[in-house]
């Protein structure tokens, strides 16, 4: 079974701007940005929204790898994909994978490559799972 969120994000960390959204449609380009989350439904679930919050905080991360690059994101897209399975006889959260498309200026293939990696790694979400992590990160020039 998979569970999938996605989060969309412009500008920069905090003067940007993102919209989130989940599969069931709960959630349907709910804005968020830094002042949403760090100063201020029904029909959903657990994996759903750790899909919506993984995606948000890693498109977040990798907004501000790339600001802190020099390299402010002009358009960041991601998906998170939760994949749960029953392992022998409790479901479990087995990996989550993300998939990123991005456009930055001058489509620098060495900055996208080393931010995608940082906020992969660095992104609390990230830290905070115990599951594997895949990711397809695809720069738009």
């Amino acid at each position: 079974m998979q569970r999938s969120a996605s989060a969309q994000w412009q500008g920069g960390l905090t003067t940007g701007k993102g919209a989130l959204s989940t599969e069931s449609g709960v959630l349907s380009y709910n804005p968020y940005s830094f002042s949403t989350r760090f100063e201020h439904g029904n029909g959903t679930n657990p994996e759903e929204l750790l899909a919506a919050a993984h995606a948000g905080c890693f498109t977040m991360a990798l907004s501000a790898q790339l600001e802190k690059a020099g390299s402010q994101a002009e358009q960041l897209n991601t998906t998170a994909t939760v994949n749960l399975e029953k392992v022998e006889t409790s479901w479990t959260v087995t990996s989550i994978h993300l998939d990123v498309r991005g456009k930055i200026p001058r489509g620098d293939q060495a900055i996208w490559d080393k931010a995608t990696a940082a906020a992969k790694s660095g992104c609390p979400i990230s830290q905070l799972l115990n599951t594997i992590i895949t990711m397809n990160a695809t720069l738009d020039v």
